[in-house]
């Protein structure tokens, strides 16, 4: 006999869809006095792992973060930033410190002077994926984790642990663990804050947590093209339509339907970037039942055709 598994958490199911794609990383060997300077990454979340040494970490508008052995720092917008030996030292823009390309997604570097070394391991990633770049527009400017001597995150510990291991050596297989690896841990940084941040209760990720207006969330981001109705949606959950509806309204900040309706121009938005669909399929596929419709609520949306869109990418 075989038991149905329950279906996961909307708040878990919301990580699940994130789509993290690992764009580059940089295992880095820095001898102090040293700086670098990170320019805007724009749409891009960076990963930062500090495997031996220490270092700080400046973000505009946050305190210098002093960040040793252990460290895990997750800056989710993007924004410029400096990492350095110690807060005099003089930075170099990231761009002009030589590098070694190991493959299209690892590189190395070995910058700075004769002192104290600090080896760190570096992520740049993108979030393909509509609910991600939704859940990362709700994190704060800068995500930490310290757990070298915390007992409660034995696994995490031993995570880095290993990162710290295979860095280095590049032995055969080194690459994929690694990357794999440091994709594991953006996620755990944004569960840590998920669990603690007073602000993870608030909003779209507070909806997410409802048991409710989750669902109907959930129900949407599954099947986007289903001719979704107030009153079918109230009906999914349980829920009388009036209640629903304010009851949405209320936790997300917008009537479910008009939700949907930029969840929809969204998904088509990332489909048609990465896809040939012609524009009928791609007007059906988000719940359109004609392409003159579909195109009207995407330059409404957007500002520009789908057809424009699609030429620029």
């Amino acid at each position: 006999m075989t038991r149905e598994l329950p279906p996961p958490a909307p708040l878990g199911e919301a990580l699940h869809l994130m789509r993290i794609t690992g764009a580059l990383y940089c295992q880095s060997d820095l001898g102090a006095p040293w700086g670098v300077a990170v320019p805007e990454l724009k749409d891009m979340m960076t990963l930062q792992v500090v495997t031996s040494g220490e270092c700080w970490l400046e973000v505009p508008g946050e305190a210098p973060i002093h960040l040793r052995q252990g460290s895990l720092t997750l800056i989710p917008h993007g924004v410029p930033h400096v990492l350095r030996s110690d807060p005099t030292a003089r930075t170099t823009p990231l761009f002009d410190i030589p590098f070694d390309r190991h493959s299209e997604r690892y590189e190395s570097l070995r910058h700075g002077g004769d002192g104290p070394r600090t080896h760190l391991t570096y992520g740049v990633f993108t979030l393909d994926q509509v609910v991600g770049r939704r859940l990362a527009a709700q994190l704060p400017p800068v995500l930490r984790i310290d757990t070298w001597d915390d007992d409660t995150a034995d696994w995490l510990h031993s995570t880095l642990r290993l990162i710290a291991r295979e860095a280095p050596a590049l032995r055969p297989g080194g690459e994929t663990v690694i990357t794999r690896l440091a994709d594991v841990l953006v996620v755990q940084a944004i569960r840590a804050w998920l669990d603690s941040a007073p602000e993870a209760r608030q909003g779209w990720l507070a909806a997410l947590r409802d048991e409710q207006v989750g669902r109907a969330l959930v129900a949407m981001h599954r099947s986007p093209a289903r001719e979704w109705t107030v009153v079918g949606l109230a009906r999914e959950v349980g829920m009388s339509r009036s209640a629903f509806s304010a009851r949405f309204t209320e936790m997300v900040g917008e009537p479910a339907m008009r939700y949907l309706a930029n969840w929809r121009m969204h998904l088509a938005h990332t489909h048609l970037r990465e896809s040939t669909d012609s524009l009928s399929a791609v007007a059906h596929r988000f719940g359109y039942r004609s392409e003159a419709a579909f195109c009207r609520a995407f330059k409404r949306t957007f500002g520009i055709s789908p057809g424009t869109l699609r030429r620029a990418a």
